[in-house]
């Protein structure tokens, strides 16, 4: 867990911004972090505690300032210890007390009202890119596939491999997703209910509810072998919920935590009246500040969850688009090379095999990507978000290199 706040974060990253010779300015800073379009918000919100950086980003930024990320991490350590200092002196006169007290609770409904909007924003525009990949790649290809008679099933994970691994890495399940897919589409073409006769999201639903609960060569469910032991709950999970309903992407999941992130701010609407008054009695004033006290603690606790679901949906938009431009195009090269329908697998040649297989594969990745349980990194305890973090970090890295290594 880290052992600095992202304020103190966001203050150091500014500092050192504007100590650059020339001052750099936030549009610059996330030019060299990588941010994309838009990325200067993304340095703003940091700079003002609201989302601290994860670990790829942090190293980036590191890097425009000559900096290792240990050096601003110590940096913002130092800090957080500094800031608790400053706060832990409280006024001494009754009145003083009253305004510093209604100044904390301003910030903690404006800091609230901020991951609500950051939130939302960032799911609205993962849902975008989701379901442009969805449309434009992985049901097109689940159309072209279903054409070809005779496919064959995929090699499925071994057991020596889960058996020597004990948790599942991501190539593997990757690859049992990918098997999942296939036996959909093979099950469509020989007349299943899958196919993508049923209509956009309905279709992706019943190819990702294959992939998630199809079975592996063991008997087991493909979606138990994402998660072995204690980490089945927190590795980067295999989708379930909106999708295996009907495709929705994150749209049901993660708009919904946009009440999430504000719950510490609710939790003062009983006593908030007493910030109305300019005057309170001694007693008024402990009771509001105790539970200012209790809401901004809860705030910290969930700081690091609420940056590294940020981070999530930062991150795989720019995975997913890749799909949808670079995979599609690839997928067009395909369908022009193959011959013309009834088609079997022996028609396709080796050439055309390879790439359908390189396809289930690209599409096993964008599964992974798009079904991780960014709402499982709100509510997790602060001691299982490293294990969490480093799992899904796994996954978008492994992927993007996949599915570029492919299209």
């Amino acid at each position: 867990m880290n052992d600095f706040s992202a304020e103190a974060m966001g203050l150091v990253i500014r500092e050192h911004r504007q100590a650059q010779s020339p001052s750099m300015t936030q549009e610059e800073l996330a030019e060299r972090a990588d941010y994309g379009k838009g990325g200067a918000v993304s340095i703003s919100r940091i700079e003002r505690g609201l989302v601290s950086p994860g670990e790829h980003r942090l190293a980036a930024i590191a890097l425009a300032f000559q900096l290792t990320p240990e050096q601003l991490k110590q940096e913002a350590e130092d800090r957080t210890r500094s800031l608790a200092r400053q706060r832990g002196q409280r006024p001494v006169k009754l009145r003083d007390q009253v305004a510093e007290t209604k100044r904390r609770h301003a910030e903690i409904n404006e800091k609230a009202a901020q991951r609500s909007k950051i939130t939302q924003e960032h799911g609205e525009a993962f849902n975008h890119v989701h379901d442009v990949a969805r449309d434009e790649f992985f049901l097109r290809f689940v159309e072209l596939a279903e054409s070809i008679s005779g496919a064959p099933e995929p090699e499925r994970p071994s057991e020596e491999e889960i058996e020597r691994t004990g948790e599942i890495p991501t190539a593997i399940r990757i690859e049992a997703m990918s098997v999942g897919i296939a036996n959909a589409i093979r099950g469509a073409a020989a007349g299943g209910a899958a196919g993508v006769a049923a209509g956009g999201a309905a279709a992706y639903g019943a190819f990702t509810a294959a992939a998630l609960f199809g079975t592996a060569s063991t008997g087991a469910a493909i979606s138990t072998l994402s998660g072995v032991a204690a980490t089945n709950a927190t590795l980067a999970l295999l989708g379930g919920g909106t999708l295996a309903a009907g495709g929705a992407g994150m749209a049901g999941g993660t708009l919904l935590l946009t009440g999430m992130v504000a719950a510490p701010a609710a939790a003062l609407a009983a006593a908030g009246f007493y910030v109305l008054r300019q005057r309170r009695n001694k007693k008024e004033e402990e009771r509001l500040r105790t539970e200012v006290e209790a809401a901004e603690a809860a705030l910290d606790q969930s700081q690091q969850g609420f940056d590294a679901m940020i981070d999530v949906l930062d991150r795989a938009p720019a995975i997913m688009e890749y799909v949808s431009v670079h995979g599609t195009h690839a997928l067009e090269k395909w369908r022009a090379s193959l011959p013309p329908e009834p088609r079997d697998w022996e028609s396709l040649g080796h050439e055309g095999q390879e790439r359908y297989k390189e396809f289930l594969t690209v599409a096993g990745c964008l599964l992974a990507v798009s079904s991780i349980n960014v709402s499982a990194l709100l509510t997790a305890k602060p001691d299982a978000l490293p294990e969490m973090d480093k799992a899904i970090d796994e996954t978008l890295r492994y992927a993007d290199k996949t599915i570029k290594s492919l299209v």
